[in-house]
């Protein structure tokens, strides 16, 4: 699974941030959800409209932009 068929920027939905698809949750706030500590259990019990699935593609799409930034400043 690559992270493109889940996650998509839409100027029209959270002001273009990066969300999985169909809904309005950003990568962010899974991101800052398992960050604080919530386990992917809690977060899917949480929002029952998430996967396991759009928690990974969320990591999968941060791990992307931190090594496109990476590549950027070497």
């Amino acid at each position: 699974m690559e992270w493109q068929e889940r996650i998509s920027v839409n100027s029209a939905v959270r002001s273009g941030k990066p969300c999985i698809k169909g809904t309005r949750m950003t990568v962010y706030d899974v991101l800052e959800y398992l960050a604080g500590g919530m386990s992917e259990d809690e977060v899917l019990s949480d929002f029952p409209d998430l996967t396991r699935e759009d928690i990974r593609a969320c990591l999968a799409f941060a791990a992307a932009r931190e090594r496109r930034l990476m590549n950027s400043v070497a």
